[in-house]
Formats: structure tokens, C-alpha cells, sequence
């Protein structure tokens, strides 16, 4: 490649190597530092960071705490977005009406969203605590966001509401590529409501819902905002997932060296798991050809 094409293509290298590279070599080389905030200076430690994170019992509540919030999050939100998908599908008329007012969640910022739902749960003025007392169904106001019983299932529901979106548009984008013919054939040919919709409709959305599912994976087991403003990682750590327990450790104990470790456990796992979701959408690639 001569200079010319160089020079085209340094913008794009410069954006890669200052927002994706130089944060993923600076966090890997703390990691093996005593490096904290409030010091200029600091020592190599080696694997003592992540002896400190892989020996403290919070790390694996936190741990604990992600793979649920991830795994229900995406389950939730795939579930609700197919179904609503399929429903817009069907709908003849005003379908564009319907999918905007649906995607205004994923429209809103995270610390719009956040502070809306606590809001609406709030146990002295909001909606939702008066409301179920008002009908009886509890006999006082609870404050869903400071519950242990809770608070888990009130932010997964946030969490579930905002990403729905995400997966509706996907996979009514995919609906629409199907081609009718394939249900008429499949009717002629004796197949029944279930075979068609496994046989066509999946076949046909599966990749999509795949990359969908890389995608959210990577995005909600490293999402720190949303859960934050919300709870905090409260109480008791019932919502501290791996990257609140990054945070505390970097900022709370300004201690970044163990906070990088974390981020590089965290890391680890995740191309640990990107890797097998992109194994099984290549399965299914090369199935549909």
C-alpha cells in the first residue's frame, strides 16, 4: 500500500488504537502493578492482584450476580422482543406507529431511565408502591429499590424494558425477509403451524438473533450505568455485578491495580464466551447454506 492509502486509513487506526488498544494494554499492564490512585508511584506485584481478587468472597457474589443479571436480562428481553416482533409482523395497519412508540426505551439515557423508575417506585411518592396498596395487595408501600426481596427483580425489569426494543426491531427486520412463498409451500406440503414456524421463521431469524445475542452479552455483562444509578450495587451487594465491583475497587479503595485485574478477569470471560456464541452461529451458517 503506497503513502496515499496510508494516510486514508490513519484516521480510523488512530481512533482504534487510542479507544480499544492503549485501554486494554494500560488495564492489562496495572493489572500487574501495585498502582493506586492517590500515588505517583508504584511497584510490579505480579499475579498478587489477582491472588487478592480470586481469594475474596465479594468477587464471586459479584460474579454470581452478573451471570444472573446477564443471562436473565438477555432471556427476558429476547423473549419479549420476538414476541412483540411476531405481533407487529401481523399487524396490516399503523405498524409504524406501534414500533415507534415501542422503541422510545432504547431512546431515553441511561440516567433518564434510572431516574424515572426510581420514581416510579419510590415507597413515599410513586406510582407503582401507592398503587398496590391503594388495591390492597400490600398492606404498606415498599420501596422495590431498597428490598432485599426486591430489588433484583425490579431492576432486571428496568433492564428488560429498556433493551426489549433492541431485539423487536432486529427481528421484525429479519420477519420481513422471509418469503411468503416458503409458508404456502409448507401449508400445500401438509406441514402444521408449529413445523412451519420452527422450519421457516426460526431458520431464517436464527442468525440474526445470534448476533443479537453476542451483542447484548457483551453489552450487559460489562453495563455498569443503568444498574448503578439504580441501586448502587445494593443493598448488601445483592446488584453488585463485576464491573460495580471494578468501581468500588478502583474509586471507592482507589486501588486501580485490582480494579484492572478485575477488568481483565472480566475480559477473559467474556471472549470465553463470545467465542462459543460465535462457534454456534458459525454452526448455523454453514447449516443454512
Amino acid at each position: 500500500m503506497n503513502l496515499t492509502g496510508w494516510l486514508f486509513i490513519l484516521p480510523a487506526i488512530l481512533v482504534v488504537v487510542l479507544l480499544l488498544i492503549y485501554p486494554i494494554m494500560s488495564s492489562i499492564y496495572f493489572s500487574f502493578t501495585s498502582k493506586h490512585l492517590l500515588r505517583a508511584s508504584f511497584n510490579w506485584v505480579w499475579f498478587d492482584n489477582f491472588k487478592f481478587v480470586l481469594t475474596n468472597p465479594d468477587f464471586y457474589i459479584a460474579f454470581g450476580n452478573s451471570i444472573k443479571w446477564t443471562s436473565l436480562s438477555i432471556a427476558g428481553q429476547l423473549l419479549m422482543g420476538f414476541a412483540l416482533a411476531l405481533a407487529l409482523n401481523k399487524i396490516p395497519k399503523y405498524s409504524g406507529l406501534f414500533r415507534t412508540l415501542l422503541i422510545i426505551p432504547w431512546a431515553f439515557p441511561a440516567i433518564v431511565i434510572a431516574f424515572s423508575w426510581k420514581w416510579i417506585f419510590n415507597d413515599v411518592y410513586g406510582f407503582v408502591p401507592n398503587l398496590l396498596t391503594t388495591i390492597g395487595i400490600t398492606d404498606h408501600n415498599v420501596n422495590f429499590f431498597a428490598d432485599p426481596s426486591f430489588v433484583f427483580g425490579a431492576a432486571l425489569f428496568v433492564n428488560i424494558w429498556f433493551g426489549t426494543p433492541l431485539f423487536m426491531v432486529n427481528i421484525l427486520s429479519a420477519l420481513k425477509t422471509i418469503p411468503m412463498e416458503q409458508y404456502e409451500a409448507a401449508v400445500m406440503d401438509g406441514a402444521t403451524a408449529w413445523q412451519s414456524f420452527w422450519s421457516i421463521t426460526i431458520r431464517h431469524i436464527r442468525g440474526v438473533i445470534g448476533l443479537l445475542l453476542i451483542l447484548r452479552t457483551i453489552w450487559i455483562f460489562n453495563n455498569f450505568d443503568l444498574l448503578y444509578l439504580i441501586t448502587g450495587g445494593g443493598p448488601s451487594n445483592l446488584t453488585t455485578t463485576l464491573p460495580i465491583f471494578a468501581y468500588k475497587a478502583g474509586w471507592g479503595m482507589k486501588q486501580l491495580g485490582v480494579a484492572s485485574a478485575i477488568t481483565v478477569i472480566l475480559l477473559v470471560f467474556l471472549l470465553a464466551i463470545c467465542l462459543l456464541l460465535f462457534r454456534l452461529l458459525n454452526k448455523w451458517e454453514r447449516e443454512d447454506h
